[in-house]
């Protein structure tokens, strides 16, 4: 079976072998708190980086089209996003602490599209031949690894014990957790106001109620409440992370519930 998985796509395979690499360095270099040991998962986190750029760039290449069409392409795209975001917060506020953390959920998503790859090459339908796909789906995924970092710090910050020193330097985890959300939310809106243009350009209606567009609705929603009682007195501390984690479980419906909603079917959101 595991010779049959990395036989289809070897290059994911591969992509997929060295952020579990990097996982079983960085895990217990963070909880060992090492500065060589997290230095050095840091490194092979940013190979396994720049192998899952090679291999999307090679899947363009070998489609003739942007690969973020299906589930599986979408599966090696989001890792990429996460890593991404993840290297940035890295190089700005040294949050090594989520290092671990991506490469989990890299793994995981690299694992699923191998699990369940694509048989052949998809051709892109005549509405999405448009020049908003890339930057709309780029977007809304770099929003969805935004909003994966903040879930990440929101859970650390719930979990850290009183009095416990801080293994990151100030601002606290719970101030990570806000800016990594303030920037997933202004991606996630970037994002939301270019489907609307997209749609106005393609069909001449800014929402047409499709499935996937209202619960991106609602993901938004959910965080610009957080956004709005974050300001309001009793809100900070746990009550404000709490509604962080939760409202995660939105972006994740978002992006992978949609086959479980009957109205679905004939959406052009719903990844095949």
């Amino acid at each position: 079976m595991i010779e049959g998985l990395v036989g289809s796509h070897p290059g994911v395979a591969a992509v997929a072998a060295l952020y579990a690499i990097a996982l079983l360095v960085s895990a217990p270099a963070a909880l060992a708190r090492r500065r060589g040991a997290v230095l050095a998962g840091f490194a092979l986190f940013s190979v396994a980086f720049l192998a899952n750029t090679v291999v999307i760039l090679l899947r363009w290449a070998e489609a003739g089209r942007p690969p973020f069409k299906t589930l599986f392409e979408t599966m090696v795209f989001y890792p990429w996003c996460v890593a991404l975001v993840t290297l940035i917060l890295v190089g700005l506020h040294r949050l090594f602490v989520l290092v671990p953390f991506s490469s989990a959920v890299s793994l995981a998503g690299l694992g699923y599209a191998l699990y369940r790859p694509d048989v052949e090459l998809v051709n892109l339908p005549p509405a999405l031949q448009s020049g908003w796909f890339v930057p709309h789906v780029v977007t809304y995924f770099v929003a969805y690894a935004g909003l994966f970092a903040s879930f990440v710090l929101a859970g650390l910050a719930l979990v850290r014990k009183k009095g416990e020193p801080a293994p990151e330097a100030a601002p606290g985890m719970e101030d990570h957790a806000h800016r990594a959300a303030i920037f997933g939310v202004t991606a996630l809106t970037l994002g939301l106001v270019m489907g609307a243009a997209w749609g106005k350009f393609a069909w001449g209606d800014y929402w047409s109620w499709d499935p996937k567009e209202n619960w991106a609705l609602v993901t938004w929603l959910a965080y610009v409440a957080y956004l709005h009682l974050r300001i309001v007195p009793g809100w900070k501390g746990a009550r404000s992370m709490w509604l962080l984690v939760v409202s995660f479980g939105a972006v994740v419906f978002t992006y992978l519930g949609m086959n479980l909603l009957p109205a679905a079917g004939k959406s052009l959101h719903v990844y095949q």
